[in-house]
């Protein structure tokens, strides 16, 4: 169990106490702090209180954090595609229809399974039981790099740098039918879709702000093969982006057709570049996956 205090500043007079924690924590979110205020691990000027409670200039804050508890998951001996491995992180080729970190229906064959038993005990535990190493994530069916932190240094370095929308993010991805704009920029806030829970939509109400750039690399016949940078991460955003104006991923059941005349395995994106601060060199690190085979095919089919 970790103690520690801050004392609130004038930039956060008024804010709610959950929101006040998850900008001094950005590795965790408002829900962690929810749960842990609601355990009574959460104290301002002594005294327990409600994650709506409004913090006041000068006040402080005491918060419990409990040490990361040992995974329930069992390390699996699953080969990896390693990019890039130093002693502080390593950036995976994640491959098609690999599950990031275990969820319900998903306990093994996931990216932590691997990487546990690459790491051993050299992972980061601020993500707590299911997601040693885990700072972001990318869909099941997306391929391509993904940053594993193996101490918790590295993570909050890292986490703070995906808050700040400053680690580069490049995809390439096909989309169905033939993008006029040679260059873009989409803006449009994704929340949950209102009727389906399992979807994302473009809403302005409780939307996240979210922004992709989007490059056309080359017309295909029936399709566009396309770069894309994300300046915010928000879930599904390309996907979501891509389907608000026409141009759904292909083999994207969800936001898309249900037709899938190639047989793909879900939506043709590849997370291609990830660039970065390094935590301990401060050097700027960039790194590339290569397309993946089914991907090449697709392009020359289309050709």
């Amino acid at each position: 169990m970790n103690i520690e205090y801050f004392e609130v500043d004038t930039a956060f007079d008024g804010e709610r106490l959950d929101k006040f924690l998850a900008v001094i924590y950005p590795s965790q979110s408002r829900a962690f702090f929810q749960k842990l205020i609601k355990d009574g691990q959460v104290f301002v000027a002594g005294l327990p209180q409600k994650a709506n409670y409004r913090v006041h200039r000068e006040e402080i804050v005491c918060v419990h954090i409990p040490s990361a508890v040992p995974a329930a998951i069992v390390p699996e001996n699953i080969p990896l595609d390693i990019l890039y491995e130093d002693s502080d992180l390593l950036i995976v080729n994640k491959p098609k229809g690999m599950v990031v970190h275990p969820c319900p229906g998903h306990y093994s064959g996931t990216l932590v399974n691997a990487v546990m038993y690459h790491c051993r005990d050299n992972l980061s535990g601020i993500n707590g039981e299911i997601r040693p190493g885990i700072v972001h994530r990318i869909d099941k069916d997306t391929t391509g790099s993904l940053i594993v932190c193996k101490n918790d240094e590295c993570h909050r370095d890292i986490a703070q740098q995906i808050k700040e929308h400053s680690v580069t993010r490049r995809y390439r991805g096909i989309v169905t039918g033939v993008v006029k704009d040679e260059k873009g920029r989409i803006e449009g806030a994704i929340a949950r879709h209102p009727y389906d829970r399992k979807k994302m939509a473009v809403t302005e109400k409780n939307g996240k702000p979210a922004i992709t750039h989007y490059r056309v690399i080359e017309v295909l016949k029936g399709a566009t093969y396309i770069e894309f940078e994300l300046e915010t991460g928000r879930t599904h955003q390309i996907r979501v982006h891509m389907a608000s104006i026409g141009h759904p991923l292909l083999g994207d059941t969800v936001y898309g057709s249900q037709k899938n005349p190639y047989h793909l395995q879900g939506q043709t994106l590849h997370a291609m570049t990830i660039g970065f601060i390094h935590p301990r060199t401060k050097q700027y690190c960039e790194i590339s996956a290569p397309l993946p085979d089914y991907f090449e095919k697709l392009l020359v089919k289309l050709r």
